[in-house]
C-alpha cells in the first residue's frame, strides 16, 4: 500500500510538468519539465486569495484547537473521578458523528447567528468539528504522563493551574504538535463545510478554488498538467509539513496510546 501510494504521488507529480499532449501521449514517460503549469493553474484559478483564506483559517483553528482541548485532555486524563470515564467517552462519540448529519442545524444556527458566508462563522465551526478527537487524542497522552511529577509539584506548594502550565504543558509538547499537525491537515483538505457556508468567490478555501477550477477545466477543455499542478499545490504544502513534523507525529500517537 505505501509502494501504491507513493507511486500515485510520484506520478501525479511528474504529470503535473508535462505538457498536455505529452500525457496522452505517453502517460508514463519522464517530465517534459513545464514548470509554467503552475503558473497558468495558480492564475486561472485565483489560487492566490484561496490559499491565503487556507492559510489564516487553518492555523488560527489549529491553534484554537489545541489550545482549548490541552486543559480538557489535563483535566480528563489525570482525574481520578468517574465523570472523568463517562466525559472522555463523551467525547469518542462525538468523534463518530459525521458533519453530513448535523449539518443542517449548524447551517440554520448559523444563519440565525449572521455566520453564514464568513470565515469567522467558518473558523468556529472548524474549531467545534476538531475538538472532539483533539480531546480524545491528549486525553490519552495526558493519562500516560508520570504522576509522580505532579505529586512533587503537590508537595512544593504548586497549584493545579500551576502544575499544569509549568509541567505537565511542556511535557506534552510532542502530543501538542501531533494535534496541531493532524488538525492542520485535516482542514486544509476540508471542502464539505467550506462548500456549504461560504458563498462568494473572494472567501473561498483551497479546496473549493481547486473544485471550481476542475469544473471551470471541464467546460473550456480540461489541460491535464495544468490540473495536476493544481492538486499539487493542494497537496504539497500539507506533505511537506507531515514530512518535517512525522517523527512527532508518531512519538506523539504511540506515547498516548500508552493508557
Amino acid at each position: 500500500m505505501v509502494a501504491v501510494n507513493l507511486a500515485v504521488l510520484a506520478w501525479m507529480l511528474i504529470t503535473s510538468v508535462r505538457e498536455h499532449r505529452e500525457i496522452f501521449a505517453t502517460p508514463f514517460d519522464w517530465p517534459g519539465f513545464a514548470w509554467g503549469n503552475y503558473a497558468e493553474a495558480w492564475q486561472s484559478a485565483d489560487f492566490g486569495v484561496a490559499a491565503a483564506n487556507s492559510l489564516i483559517l487553518v492555523a488560527t483553528a489549529a491553534v484554537a484547537v489545541v489550545i482549548v482541548a490541552a486543559p480538557a485532555g489535563y483535566a480528563l486524563g489525570r482525574s481520578v473521578e468517574r465523570a472523568a470515564a463517562s466525559l472522555t467517552l463523551y467525547f469518542a462519540l462525538g468523534i463518530g458523528v459525521p458533519v453530513q448529519v448535523i449539518v443542517i442545524p449548524l447551517f440554520v444556527l448559523m444563519e440565525r447567528l449572521s455566520l453564514v458566508n464568513n470565515l469567522f462563522g467558518l473558523f468556529l465551526l472548524y474549531v467545534a468539528v476538531s475538538l472532539p478527537f483533539t480531546v480524545f487524542l491528549l486525553t490519552g497522552y495526558f493519562a500516560s504522563l508520570p504522576g509522580e511529577l505532579e505529586e512533587a509539584a503537590a508537595i512544593d506548594g504548586a497549584s493545579r493551574l500551576r502544575t499544569f502550565w509549568t509541567i505537565m504543558l511542556p511535557l506534552a509538547r510532542s502530543g501538542l504538535i501531533t494535534a496541531f499537525t493532524l488538525n492542520a491537515i485535516g482542514l486544509w483538505n476540508e471542502a464539505f463545510l467550506a462548500l456549504v457556508f461560504v458563498q462568494s468567490t473572494d472567501k473561498q478555501t483551497l479546496p473549493l478554488a481547486l473544485l471550481g477550477f476542475l469544473a471551470k477545466q471541464q467546460y473550456s477543455g480540461a489541460d491535464y498538467g495544468v490540473l495536476f499542478a493544481g492538486v499539487a499545490i493542494l497537496v504539497l504544502p500539507m506533505l511537506l509539513l507531515y514530512v518535517w513534523l512525522g517523527r512527532r507525529i508518531i512519538e506523539g500517537m504511540t506515547l498516548g496510546a500508552g493508557k
